[in-house]
């Protein structure tokens, strides 16, 4: 990340160089691709400074907040929770985007979800199936100890085998 920090018509001492470079490190957190950030100090002639954060984010627009005040270390301040705010939410935008990807495969196991009510149904989550001859769809209908079972066949074709009585077995 490229930074940079700016007076205009303000001399930069070292705590203020030294406070502001404190406020790229708070920015960093958010593991966005930041390309550079900038810090501009400025004061006009009735004294008032105005800080402007000048942030460049790989895939989104410039972010540009500004913030005037009479005291440069609270103008420096309020920038950078402003800065942070729009950082935080367009973090968040970016993760809830990624969660709805492919899940890894696993082992096939169920694994129940937590349930904050008291119902007679617990979501779980789905398992990953692969397809089954009707040979091997048996087999795992015999061994759940269920009456039937949901499988997709070769053909990727959703089917339920159910026991029937005299040891028969019913395909649909």
């Amino acid at each position: 990340m490229n930074t940079s920090i700016v007076g205009k018509n303000i001399e930069l001492t070292e705590p203020i160089k030294n406070y502001a470079e404190s406020a790229f490190e708070a920015i960093k957190k958010y593991n966005l691709d930041i390309i550079s950030a900038n810090i501009i100090l400025s004061q006009d002639k009735k004294g008032i400074i105005t800080t402007e954060f000048v942030i460049n984010v790989k895939d989104k627009h410039t972010v540009v907040i500004t913030q005037k005040d009479k005291d440069l270390y609270a103008s420096i301040d309020l920038a950078l929770e402003r800065a942070k705010k729009n950082l935080r939410r367009y973090a968040d935008k970016i993760k809830d985007n990624n969660k709805g990807g492919i899940k890894s495969l696993d082992n096939g196991e169920v694994e129940p979800k937590e349930s904050d009510d008291n119902d007679d149904f617990i979501p779980l989550e789905p398992k990953l199936y692969k397809p089954l001859d009707f040979e091997e769809a048996k087999a795992m209908l015999n061994e759940s100890g269920e009456n039937f079972f949901v499988f997709y066949d070769i053909d990727e074709n959703m089917r339920v085998i159910t026991k029937l009585e005299n040891d028969k077995y019913g395909l649909y």
